[in-house]
């Protein structure tokens, strides 16, 4: 990790002093009537940019708004205090659950520090750049693709008045029209870019640590948001360079507990048992997470995964019922679920079944074929995570759907982790103060930029299926299910738990 390290060691200007303040807007905040849920998670995406911009010479301001020490992070002027004095250049990084208050910060950040140039990137504005940029003025650029090439390019002819057309993954404005650079090559070793800037950063203020192992899932699965972005082409890092990045984490920070949250993690029996020997023939000790694929681990692959240290295997089911997962071109049938979970419970600390339901194809009858199997694995010891299908733009079920004129809004149920950060959740009910009603006002005028926030046909198809996950104890109907809940059987996407589970076998080592 030394190598990677050295890319990373400037000094950390302020705003003043910097060619661009990078703000990372990815975050988990959710609202409960009794409590908040906030995790913070090593933001990746934005640490490498960082890096390759300082690589290029550039000075980076970086703030991860995950940070923001405001009871009311969402409020305009929490915003401002947390990016005062910004750089000229101002570099918003969001997904899409929060696009919708990045935009409207963007505003904030606008009329604030008109002089300033604002860049929209992340993967939250993915196949709707040219609509933000009709629509809000306040927004002068968009960033696509890997932004490792593009950005620091980006910023130079920002810096020297160059041409942006020149400037690969960019959508901008120029006179009366809208210009579309095309992409960057994508990266295809991804040994060869600079490691994430971690002196930007205080690790220890962080619960989740992340790692990238890949980029990129060439599987077609019609919900899936992630792949489109990767043009569903696959590129990895050596085994040799993510473990000199544990190590290096391990034995500098005390991380002993580490995240893959990359979807193709497991690419092959193959790769997944080379890294696990590799890191037990290293003599790490630490713990780590990972999804796999139900038609690519087989036993004795999860047997060396979990005595290298795998702790949690995450799989990604999404139904039941074989009408749906050839619907969604998920590439197994139900019956191939079956041998491989029960296999897993038997082997790893944790297994997370994921879920999807709320298909538009989905009858009630391929649902209970879903709820069979979930309350299956549940009794078998897995841990179930159902969610609620989020239509995003980029998704082919969405535009095989046709657009938004199909989707309805519905202001007291979202998809999980959507939210807009004024809402307040009560188990699966939203709501939201009066003062703060502008903002599902904004959601609901623009469906084709947030169709995540909607639903499909919700009286025939999504609250039905919603009763019957209440009632089988998947979702709680109210407080006193709360109170009284037993955690085990009432979980819903937990996808970004930092925490290790209870050892079957083992107390976790010291």
């Amino acid at each position: 990790m030394t190598q990677t390290l050295e890319h990373t060691t400037g000094t950390r200007p302020g705003g003043a002093g910097a060619d661009i303040t990078l703000v990372n807007f990815n975050m988990l905040f959710v609202r409960y009537y009794d409590k908040v849920e906030r995790e913070r998670h090593v933001p990746l995406g934005t640490l490498y940019l960082t890096s390759a911009l300082e690589a290029a010479g550039l000075s980076v301001d970086f703030r991860d708004y995950q940070l923001c020490p405001e009871d009311d992070p969402f409020a305009e002027d929490a915003v401002l205090r947390f990016l005062d004095d910004p750089a000229p250049i101002i570099g918003l990084s969001c997904m899409a659950n929060l696009l919708p208050f990045t935009i409207l910060t963007a505003k904030t950040l606008k009329e604030a520090y008109p002089d300033r140039t604002i860049v929209l990137g992340g993967v939250g504005p993915f196949d709707v750049e040219e609509q933000i940029l009709e629509r809000f003025p306040w927004i002068d650029i968009i960033s696509h693709g890997e932004a490792e090439v593009s950005g620091p390019k980006l910023v130079h002819a920002l810096r020297t008045g160059g041409d942006l057309r020149d400037v690969p993954g960019l959508v901008f404005r120029h006179g009366d029209e809208i210009v579309r650079t095309p992409p960057a090559p994508r990266i295809e070793d991804l040994d060869s870019i600079p490691g994430p800037a971690y002196p930007h950063i205080d690790l220890a203020e962080y619960e989740g640590y992340n790692l990238m192992s890949s980029r990129g899932c060439p599987y077609p699965c019609t919900f899936c948001s992630v792949a489109p972005i990767w043009g569903r082409m696959p590129h990895f890092r050596s085994n040799q360079h993510i473990i000199e990045e544990m190590r290096w984490l391990h034995e500098e920070h005390g991380v002993r507990l580490f995240l893959f949250q990359d979807e193709f993690f497991v690419a092959s029996d193959e790769r997944a048992r080379a890294f696990s020997r590799d890191l037990m023939a290293s003599g790490l000790d630490v713990k780590w997470k990972a999804f796999g694929r139900i038609n690519l681990t087989s036993t004795d692959t999860m047997k060396v995964m979990a005595d290298s240290g795998c702790c949690e295997i995450r799989y990604g089911i999404e139904s039941g019922s074989d009408k749906v997962l050839e619907r969604t071109e998920k590439g197994f049938k139900a019956a191939d679920v079956i041998p491989v979970v029960s296999t897993a419970v038997g082997i790893f600390d944790r297994v997370d079944t994921f879920y999807v339901w709320g298909f538009p194809f989905e009858t009630m009858d391929d649902f209970n074929q879903t709820i069979f199997q979930m309350v299956s694995f549940r009794m078998m010891g897995a841990r179930v995570l159902p969610s609620l299908l989020c239509f995003l733009p980029q998704t082919p079920i969405y535009k095989e759907l046709g657009g938004p004129d199909k989707l309805e809004f519905c202001e007291w149920l979202f998809p999980e982790y959507m939210v807009t950060g004024h809402e307040v959740c009560d188990q699966t009910k939203v709501s939201i103060d009066g003062e703060h009603r502008s903002v599902f006002d904004f959601v609901r005028q623009h469906p084709d930029l947030f169709p995540g926030f909607f639903h499909y046909d919700l009286e025939g198809n999504v609250l039905p299926k919603l009763a019957i996950l209440q009632e089988m104890g998947f979702y709680l109907k109210d407080r006193e299910a709360l109170i009284t809940r037993d955690v085990t059987e009432t979980d819903s996407c937990g996808a970004h738990s930092p925490e290790a589970p209870p050892s079957k076998s083992r107390m976790l080592r010291r």
